[in-house]
């Protein structure tokens, strides 16, 4: 049986295919994201309230594409690498402010 393909049942119903044991991409992204399921990306933005220097280092996980790996994690590495900029920005500005 092809994926997409109908099947009838003996009941009278009928259904589409829509996992194929034969083709492993679809299982892919079965399984569940690292850290307690929310993934790197969106603990690593929760830490970083904390610690800010986990943006930066999930920024750069964003940049080397480390979700090419699993697309899923990509905006919670987005959502990291904005607030490294937001930090970057409020740090210059408060650095101003003290020294001019």
């Amino acid at each position: 049986m092809v994926q997409g393909e109908v099947c009838c049942c003996k009941d009278g119903g009928t259904y589409a295919l829509i996992k194929d044991v034969e083709d492993p991409r679809l299982t892919m992204f079965d399984r569940p994201l690292p850290c307690f399921g929310c993934g790197i990306g969106w603990c690593s933005f929760l830490l970083g309230f904390l610690c800010p220097v986990i943006w930066y280092v999930a920024a750069a996980m964003h940049m080397f594409k480390y979700y090419h790996r699993d697309p899923r994690e990509r905006p919670g590495l987005t959502a990291c690498s904005f607030m490294a900029i937001v930090c970057t920005v409020v740090v210059l500005i408060v650095l101003a402010v003290v020294f001019i």
